[in-house]
């Protein structure tokens, strides 16, 4: 696996203006930056969901949270704890990728969570830091130099290279196989320590994109489309207003700046059936203390906030589903250990929503 040298890249942020509630002025940075290594917004061969689902196969409500009494979703997160980390851009795009693994998986066994400080720690010229990234960004870096791994060989410390927030000066965050999946033996004091394994489950990207439209309406219709067909998506918001927003209602609030400084993930759209409000459902990365227990609605169509400029997806290529087991300890992997002959990492493919529409299948065929 090729990983590119973690170093601290050289951007510009946008130091974003907002009131408090007690009426003092805040400065607050963007965590939505696009790095100097993200040269590549889009890449992808398969049809895309508005090329093959009508508008009439789109319902007026639809959530990956609830379809027919299963959920669909990963779980909540939070990027400010153990200590600040403007790490929004990865939460939301790596959510919304975990999101469609499950999908793919039908709900079926654990959770497959994907590794935010990995990406921290290796993707810092390509997808970003604690000081802003992009969810493109990390689509392409993974693409790029994955596989990915999953979150319990790099649990999220939020801390990058280039951030002194808490204890992140005192950690290493370079981009090194201790830092992609490690274990530990026991206390250091006991003769124990820390390990990189050249084993460990994994995911890769096979496509990612944005959405554009031609006018909201068809912006909209594009964004269920994608949705409703592959799973959440990842999208770029002003979140200022949102910082005291305590839920409750639907946010529809005219006259906010709709330049995006937050990355957050769409997971379905519903109709408030008093006001006949249509809203998109959406998942922040605020823990499930804010908000509608880390959720919040926000009006649909109008662009609020600017959460329909920048949609992001990416699809799944391979993650994970039978590892190649190791010592507790770390160190020895595979057979010598398990003495049961060859054993392999068996991996599930993603197979993409398109090729069981015959109109898609010709597309694909046509490409060979």
């Amino acid at each position: 696996m090729k990983i590119p040298p973690a170093s601290t890249s050289i951007f510009v942020a946008l130091i974003v203006r907002a009131n408090s509630s007690n009426g003092a002025d805040n400065q607050y940075r963007s965590e939505y930056v696009e790095m100097a290594g993200h040269d590549v917004r889009e890449s992808y061969y398969s049809p895309l969901p508005h090329t093959y689902l009508s508008d009439d196969e789109i319902p007026d409500e639809f959530t990956w949270q609830n379809v027919n009494g299963k959920c669909y979703l990963t779980h909540l997160l939070n990027q400010h704890v153990p200590q600040y980390c403007g790490s929004c851009w990865a939460h939301g795009a790596l959510s919304a990728l975990a999101d469609r693994i499950k999908i793919a998986r039908d709900a079926q066994g654990d959770d497959i969570n994907l590794s935010i400080q990995w990406v921290l720690n290796c993707g810092t010229e390509t997808a970003g830091s604690c000081m802003g990234g992009s969810h493109t960004g990390t689509y392409q870096f993974i693409k790029d130099h994955g596989p990915i791994p999953y979150d319990t060989c790099q649990p999220y410390i939020a801390c990058s290279s280039d951030s002194q927030e808490g204890f992140c000066g005192h950690v290493d965050t370079t981009c090194n196989a201790l830092n992609t999946c490690r274990t530990c033996s026991t206390f250091s004091s006991n003769g124990g320590s820390c390990v990189g394994l050249n084993y460990y489950p994994n995911a890769t990207i096979a496509e990612y994109g944005v959405i554009n439209g031609e006018n909201k309406e068809d912006a909209v219709m594009k964004i269920k489309k994608e949705i409703k067909a592959r799973g959440p998506v990842a999208a770029t918001i002003n979140a200022n207003p949102l910082r005291d927003f305590m839920g409750g209602k639907i946010f529809d609030e005219d006259g906010h700046p709709t330049q995006p400084d937050h990355i957050i993930s769409i997971v379905g759209w519903g109709k408030d059936a008093d006001s006949g409000k249509e809203y998109w459902q959406v998942r922040n990365s605020w823990g499930s203390y804010w908000g509608e227990e880390g959720f919040f609605r926000v009006v649909l169509g109008k662009n609020m906030l600017g959460i329909e400029d920048g949609v992001a997806w990416a699809t799944p290529g391979q993650f994970t589903v039978k590892n190649i087991p190791c010592t507790e300890d770390g160190s020895t992997c595979g057979d010598s250990v398990n003495r049961k002959g060859a054993m392999h990492f068996i991996s599930q493919e993603y197979i993409d929503p398109s090729v069981y529409y015959a109109d898609a299948s010709t597309f694909l065929r046509s490409k060979k």
